[in-house]
């Protein structure tokens, strides 16, 4: 099987998870131990200057306008008391991790205190949470139909209204969401 790192998976419509139905997850990290990734496209019913104002991490600097604006999103079922950013490259924060030329992941608080200033990165995604697969689980869950997958882009990501990542992505895969099938088989 070949790296999903810096993949999109989508979700094919027969998959029956609830919390996966349209998903797209972007894969930060796929070795012989299992996978672990980011669904991009599940806002909830959270903005992030709410969640700041809850855990107590806004400043005043902070442009709560510029942070309304922005939703929280259901990162996977895994550690959801966890905070994520996925966002485009910036240095200077205590644990972040490139994950390509375009996309960076960053688990540490300080990158919080710069959302919603001039400091903050240029694009960016906050999930709660992550989707992560035990050895050899993701490798079934796609020889079973479950998933598809295309080479990630910060484009759908960033700039894609999220209740449209699902169709995008699969767009790209050279046709469109209603030519899949919910049928699961082999020829």
């Amino acid at each position: 099987m070949e790296n999903l790192k810096n993949q999109f998976l989508i979700a094919m419509p027969g998959f029956i998870d609830p919390f996966f139905k349209q998903s797209v997850v972007y894969v930060c990290e796929h070795n012989d131990e299992g996978a672990m990734g980011l669904v991009v496209n599940m806002p909830v019913e959270l903005t992030i200057d709410n969640l700041l104002t809850q855990i107590n991490m806004m400043d005043a600097e902070q442009d709560l306008k510029e942070l309304a604006g922005h939703q929280v999103f259901q990162g996977g079922p895994v550690a959801q008391e966890h905070g994520f950013v996925l966002h485009t490259p910036q240095e200077g924060f205590s644990s972040s991790l490139a994950l390509s030329s375009q996309l960076m992941i960053t688990t540490s608080k300080d990158i919080l205190t710069t959302l919603g200033t001039a400091k903050q990165p240029e694009h960016y995604l906050l999930t709660l949470g992550y989707a992560g697969w035990s050895t050899g689980q993701l490798e079934q869950e796609i020889a079973d139909n479950a998933w598809l997958n295309i080479p990630a882009t910060a484009e759908i990501i960033f700039n894609t209204p999220p209740h449209q990542r699902w169709e995008a992505a699969t767009r790209q895969l050279g046709f469109e969401p209603w030519q899949l099938t919910a049928d699961i088989g082999h020829a």
